[in-house]
């Protein structure tokens, strides 16, 4: 009987969540006053707020209670774009673009078109790419500071397909990854598929606390450590090359894998010498073309010790089956003809603008970020929830993300973060400065 009084207030109160009926950031009664209304005793009342946390509906927080979490996807993935939002403006997922894109596409199709060897693009690719496109990427990787070579880098469909294809490479499930607390939602979610414990280590607006972590590969046994030591998502930061050099003698001294998510490291000018430079042997960097040029072009690359790469090469077949022949074209020629590099000047650029703008329209906000970011983290006090703030902006037609998608483990900050990138910078200075009015409301 306890049981079935257990699933029905669990029930009625995943419907009231889903449902609406509570809102996100809406405090729910104590464990002692849900126990009194639900005829229930104290450590059931308990053990329904750990089952709503497990589920990730509810954030319960050590001297202020349980709130109800921000609605997101299936995983948890992002931000809930909230369906209806229509023609807002989404400031939740960073998606870089630039006027003339279509030119480009136009202009490189139609020498794609031309090209004497075109029907080998319909054809099944190598796995790990054809060997000339394979060299292309592998100069562009030596020009950023990776140690490489054609021999070990693979294409992918994009960095997300990337990560996953190292980690079913590399790793097995129930394998523990050493995870900045605050992390890319996206490699959470493929880690969690995977079936691999991701361990949090505490994490700052300077970066990794790297004590933490030697402290934790002491203790536990770490397979592999996930990091995004260039242009952080979502802290922004870049670690200095100390840290790069320690976090390369941990990883050496715990027989440790290194996982380099460079997804934005385009956006570091002069490029900084990368983890992948400094343990060459066991570092797999990742990243794509994806953010530099255009989203929706799926591109991604690995470049892994060279005893990896019949692993990687296995798991894209298992995935993809081969590289993607008609992008990786299209790619290639941008590498060679000077797309790439001018896109990614255009991005520095304007990340840096968009940077300046949002730091004038909110200045004296507590801020994090690198000011060659995309992105910007607005840490919250405790007068409001962050919940409640981007329910508050939905309705206004902005969309934006609290750190829940980004927390590893069982403490959220109350936080938001933004991303810069997505619309054009009139519609960026707009929103950024309706979200200053709903921030003011705090301190007024």
């Amino acid at each position: 009987m306890a049981r079935s009084r257990f699933k029905q207030v669990v029930d009625g109160l995943v419907s009231d969540i889903q449902s609406g009926n509570l809102r996100p950031g809406t405090r729910l009664p104590t464990h002692r006053e849900l126990a009194r209304r639900h005829d229930l005793a104290l450590a059931t009342a308990s053990r329904v707020y750990a089952e709503l946390a497990r589920m990730g509906l509810v954030i319960g927080e050590i001297g202020r209670g349980t709130y109800v979490r921000e609605a997101f996807g299936a995983q948890g993935m992002a931000c809930d774009m909230l369906a209806g939002l229509g023609g807002g403006i989404d400031l939740n997922a960073n998606m870089p673009t630039a006027f003339g894109q279509d030119t480009q596409l136009r202009r490189a199709l139609r020498h794609l078109s031309q090209q004497g060897d075109l029907e080998a693009l319909l054809l099944y690719q190598p796995p790990l790419g054809r060997p000339q496109e394979r060299q292309l990427v592998a100069d562009y990787l030596v020009q950023r500071g990776v140690a490489t070579d054609a021999g070990r880098v693979a294409l992918v469909q994009g960095a997300q397909h990337g990560l996953t294809v190292a980690l079913l490479g590399a790793l097995c499930p129930g394998d523990a990854i050493a995870v900045d607390a605050l992390t890319y939602p996206g490699f959470r979610q493929i880690a969690a598929m995977l079936r691999m414990e991701m361990i949090p280590v505490p994490v700052g607006p300077e970066g990794t606390d790297l004590q933490a972590l030697r402290t934790l590969c002491s203790q536990r046994r770490v397979k592999a450590v996930y990091c995004m030591p260039t242009m952080h998502n979502p802290l922004g930061f870049v670690l200095t090359l100390q840290q790069r050099q320690e976090l390369a003698a941990i990883a050496r001294q715990h027989g440790l894998l290194v996982l380099e998510d460079a997804a934005y490291a385009y956006l570091a000018a002069p490029a900084v010498v990368p983890v992948a430079a400094l343990a060459p042997e066991r570092t797999v960097y990742i990243g794509g073309l994806s953010k530099n040029l255009a989203t929706g072009l799926r591109f991604g690359y690995i470049s892994a010790p060279p005893a990896m790469m019949g692993a990687i090469e296995r798991a894209i077949r298992a995935t993809t089956v081969n590289s993607p022949a008609l992008v990786t074209a299209l790619v290639c020629r941008w590498l060679m003809d000077g797309t790439v590099d001018r896109m990614e000047r255009h991005r520095r650029a304007d990340a840096r603008h968009r940077q300046a703008l949002a730091r004038r329209l909110l200045e004296g906000v507590a801020l994090v970020g690198h000011p060659g970011s995309y992105l910007l983290w607005l840490p919250l006090d405790g007068r409001d929830r962050a919940e409640a703030i981007c329910q508050d902006l939905h309705e206004q037609g902005i969309a934006l993300s609290t750190a829940a998608p980004f927390a590893v483990g069982t403490h959220v900050p109350n936080a938001l973060r933004i991303a810069l990138g997505t619309v054009d910078p009139s519609t960026l200075e707009r929103a950024l400065v309706q979200i200053r009015l709903r921030l003011d409301q705090l301190a007024g």
